[in-house]
């Protein structure tokens, strides 16, 4: 790819339509002079940054942290469109929005249950992992509307109608239930809110499931006692499970299917969910997003005041470059909403104006749903900027004669360092060649672009900075600094390359080290690892395994939510992790609990410095680079120059709550969006549980806690304490009570990390999985019809939501079901991969051997529809949706059912028909052309995350 004749060699521009090339100081003066020029009129919210999930985690980091310079929280990338719902679904379950388990892992399993998801085309490397399984003795059951190459391995392969997983893996919950197959003991002591999903579950006969899923009854009484015969279990899951408008809830509901199985936090069971590519998962983590910084920390006040830490900068300085304090909190507008940031109607749009500019950043135009509106914002947006190696279906698609940009990037050739894989594990990842024609790396791009802005000096004051190239090292452990919510705190570029050095050295199953220099780490430090690099933790393979001890890698299930629920305890309930001091559950750690537990003397001096200076707001960065021996000196000084600072200053910082928003689901608009939970680090009336009821609240905590031991209800004494409900948020604390609420995801000197794992204790508690989530519009996950259904009869029974405002726009649901389309279009229309392609398709349809394999775009058939249609395979037709038609090729097959068709989705150069291709710079057009799905892919968006439906819109085909 790197070596690819159609690779962007030089800058661009387009003058009265045609492309001209230009220099990179010209191309970095003139976009710089223009986007300056719409911040000044319009504010920072009227420009566009669109992220990549090809970015390394240093680049994610850095991109997150330039939006933020900007003053911007319009900001995001793919993980959007692919895995958004998945962060949103498994967070609130079990704590963290990602794989439970590893690829090795997989061929440990008892049976594998792939629903919406074909490894065979879309991750081919992944599905050696699934085989491995199999050859060992893995019962393997595909759930897809396709009979896929990944189909062809299947013990069981069950063809579902796309769009109804929720109704078919309620059907699974209800015979395991009704058998009593479930796993008790896990469920009374690591699950909260179970029966709501018994009750939810109840109307999901065997018969009812085949009149909304298509699955006949016995089918489904098989693959439940299958699964129930053969555990453990793995569950994977992959895009066709989250584009959907009620993506959320299926991922919810997957995440209950393994709960009720005991499946998570077991060797060979698990939630394991495959990422598109190498840096999904590192870009998501590292805060490419509309509503969280890097780590998932939110966009609350504590959040930015803890980066702001980290990046040495001042937190009114920060909060000057918004268009105010209420848009620096207020998630933005996510990528799949876009063209409604440029096309909606201003007073329907709630921040100062629409978007007046776009940056395409190293990613797909191809890739987003309803063409024709991208189109129209295209033409309308001021300055359009493409960043990539390629020029991509913009650079063909846009109508603008002028101000649009081409700006040629590496590629991951061409650059150090780190991408994070679905199962977690951090890679080091050194450059194979230097940047090839007048390309430059996306590290070299961003700090040109902050210099021209005039924040470089603010932005990279803590980083090292090569000539113009921000030093990858550098940034990493910058990210080491702050990123304590997730445990990408330990993975410093020594430890990476140390891995890298010594791959022989590790197990290829296990993934431990066996020998030294790596012996005890797991391979390449999957998150969360926790404490300072020096604490050497070895990673967690293996998410919310009791069996090993925190300090080797295990983990109970995540205490997010508090300690109590409407007077239910969130709290696990005699199980806890080896070696575990506090012998039942826990809430998350904090200063406070450490003092009250006895443990903070166990503290070190510098320590202690440090967390005084997060509590009080004096923390400087030089504090974490003193040695003992001064921090010892310097400590009872400090503790004095403390109390006089605080009693002198009216500014106190007081507000520490650092809200998780992805992963807690938040949809925005304040405190009162759809799925926002607040995550209160360090105090806030919803940090106990949420909406305890008084009388609860009333009562003492050891008859709330029955049966917990001392120490536990000590802990829980602490963390109410630190969390009252009755407090204002806006109450001055006392300085000591600043310094009690520090917790271990503010604590920058990993003190109260350490001092846990020390002690047996997970960082972030020891609470239940949740299978209800109060913060979601579904409580429990429910079955709705995608918004453009064929099944009319479903509806009212099964319609979706009314229409409302979230993240900064109106969105549609009721108004455009309420519309029946589908005498018009009877048939369903799905997508998804291709083998030989990956994403838009830009780079690896510009590989002349890739193209070979794969020439034409096209739309697969059943046989009985092509012969009640007079289609005849390997001829043209026409797909046409209620928002367009493109052109293609006829594949006649058994593959998808009756009134069902499939389209790729790799494709561009094509538009409804006519050949676009002419308009791609010379040299640049790919080898392969074809239209692009998602042209003709119409609205539709998931409820917490909007994530784009692309797998059940409505279709018709005509002879082309």
């Amino acid at each position: 790819v790197a070596l690819g004749e159609q690779l962007l060699k030089y800058p661009m521009k387009k003058v009265a339509g045609e492309w001209q090339r230009i220099s990179w100081d010209q191309a970095i003066s003139e976009i710089s002079e223009k986007m300056l020029q719409i911040r000044e009129k319009y504010g920072p919210d009227s420009v566009y940054w669109l992220g990549s999930a090809k970015y390394s985690n240093e680049q994610a980091y850095l991109f997150r942290k330039f939006a933020a310079y900007w003053g911007t929280n319009n900001v995001d990338h793919q993980a959007r469109i692919c895995h958004s719902t998945t962060v949103a679904g498994v967070a609130n379950s079990f704590g963290y929005g990602a794989m439970t388990n590893t690829f090795n892992d997989i061929r440990n399993s008892k049976s594998i249950i792939i629903i919406g998801g074909n490894p065979a085309e879309a991750h081919p490397v992944s599905m050696l992992h699934v085989l491995n399984g199999k050859e060992n003795g893995a019962k393997m059951i595909v759930v897809d509307p396709r009979f896929t190459r990944t189909a062809r391995h299947a013990d069981e392969y069950v063809r579902i109608r796309p769009g109804a997983d929720v109704g078919f893996i309620w059907g699974l919950v209800k015979i395991i239930l009704d058998n009593g197959w479930e796993d008790k003991e896990f469920l009374n002591q690591r699950v909260w809110g179970i029966d709501e999903i018994r009750a939810e579950v109840e109307k999901w006969t065997p018969e009812e499931v085949e009149r909304v899923s298509g699955i006949a009854p016995e089918q489904t009484l098989r693959v439940a006692r299958t699964l129930a015969e053969n555990r453990p279990g793995t569950l994977i899951w992959c895009m066709g499970l989250t584009q959907s408008t009620i993506g959320s809830s299926k991922t919810r509901a997957a995440s209950i299917l393994q709960l009720v199985l005991g499946n998570i936090g077991k060797t060979g069971g698990g939630a394991n969910i495959f990422r598109g590519h190498d840096n999904v998962q590192g870009a998501t983590d590292l805060g490419v997003s509309c509503e969280t910084l890097p780590a998932y920390y939110g966009l609350e006040e504590g959040a930015w005041k803890h980066w702001c830490r980290v990046w040495g900068t001042e937190y009114d300085w920060m909060q000057k470059r918004f268009g105010s304090k209420e848009l620096m909190e207020r998630s933005g507008m996510p990528l799949s909403r876009w063209m409604d940031a440029v096309l909606e109607d201003p007073a329907n749009i709630e921040q100062p104006n629409a978007v007046k500019a776009m940056t395409f950043w190293g990613h797909a135009a191809n890739s987003i749903t309803r063409g024709p509106d991208q189109l129209k914002a295209m033409a309308t947006v001021e300055l359009l900027c493409v960043i990539d190696p390629y020029p991509t279906q913009v650079a063909a698609m846009v109508p603008k004669e002028d101000n649009v940009y081409l700006l040629p990037a590496a590629t991951t050739a061409e650059l150090h360092g780190s991408v994070t894989n679905s199962s977690r594990n951090v890679q080091w990842r050194d450059k194979v060649v230097e940047p090839l024609f007048e390309s430059k790396t996306d590290y070299e791009i961003t700090y040109r672009f902050a210099k021209a802005f005039g924040f470089a000096d603010e932005m990279f004051k803590t980083i090292e900075v090569n000539g113009n190239e921000p030093v990858a090292e550098s940034i990493l452990r910058e990210i080491n600094r702050g990123t304590w919510t997730i445990g990408y705190t330990a993975q410093n570029p020594e430890r990476l390359k140390l891995h890298m050095q010594h791959q022989d050295k590790f197990d290829s199953i296990t993934m431990q080290g066996r020998e030294d220099p790596v012996k005890g780490d797991y391979y390449c430090l999957p998150w969360p690892a926790w404490g300072t690099p020096e604490q050497r933790h070895p990673g967690t393979p293996i998410l919310y395994d009791t069996s090993k001890s925190v300090a080797e890698g295990g983990l109970p299930f995540r205490a997010r939510w508090g300690v109590e629920h409407e007077g239910s305890n969130l709290l696990a309930e005699d199980s806890f992790t080896k070696g575990s001091e506090i012998r039942d559950g826990y809430p998350e750690g904090t200063i406070g609990m450490l003092d009250a537990l006895g443990w903070s003397k166990d503290l070190t001096d510098k320590e202690k410095i440090i967390i005084i200076g997060v509590g009080t707001g004096t923390f400087r960065l030089d504090m974490l680079d003193l040695d003992e021996d001064t921090a010892a000196d310097r400590l009872t000084e400090l503790e004095s120059k403390i109390t006089e600072e605080i009693a002198q200053s009216d500014a106190r910082e007081t507000s520490h709550d650092v809200d998780e928003a992805w992963q807690n689901g938040s949809s925005d608009e304040g405190n009162d969006g759809p799925g926002n939970s607040k995550d209160n680090g360090e105090g806030g009336k919803k940090g106990a549980g949420g909406e305890a009821d008084n009388s609860q609240q009333q009562r003492p905590v050891r008859a709330r806690f029955p049966d917990y031991p001392p120490q536990a209800i000590t802990a829980i004494h602490a963390y109410l304490a630190a969390n009252p409900q009755d407090q204002p948020d806006s109450q001055d604390l006392s300085v000591a009570e600043q310094i009690r609420r520090v917790n271990w995801k503010t604590d920058l000197s990993g003190g109260i990390q350490r001092v846990m794992i020390a002690h047996g204790l997970a960082p972030y508690g020891n609470g239940k999985a949740r299978a209800v989530v109060w913060n979601f519009p579904d409580r429990v996950p429910r079955h709705r019809e995608p918004l453009y259904t064929v099944r009319r009869d479903l509806l009212p029974e099964y319609q979706t939501y009314e229409d409302r405002r979230m993240w900064r726009l109106p969105i549609l649901y009721r108004s455009i079901q309420d519309v029946d389309y589908s005498q018009e279009f009877p048939m369903i229309l799905t997508s998804g991969r291709l083998v030989e392609y990956e994403g838009g398709g830009d780079e690896t349809r510009s590989n002349i051997w890739l193209a070979e394999f794969q020439q034409q775009m096209f739309v697969e058939v059943n046989t009985e529809d092509a012969l009640r249609l007079g289609v005849v395979d390997d001829t043209f037709v026409w797909v046409a949706t209620p928002i367009g038609r493109i052109r293609v090729k006829a594949l006649v097959t058994p593959r998808v059912g009756p009134g069902t068709v499939f389209l790729p989705f790799h494709f561009a150069g094509m538009w409804m028909g006519e050949d676009i291709s002419d308009r791609y710079p010379d040299g640049a057009r790919p080898f392969v052309i074809g239209e692009a799905t998602n042209t003709v892919q119409t609205y539709g968006y998931d409820i917490v995350t909007q994530m784009q439906e692309t797998k059940a819109t409505i279709c018709r085909i005509e002879k082309g």
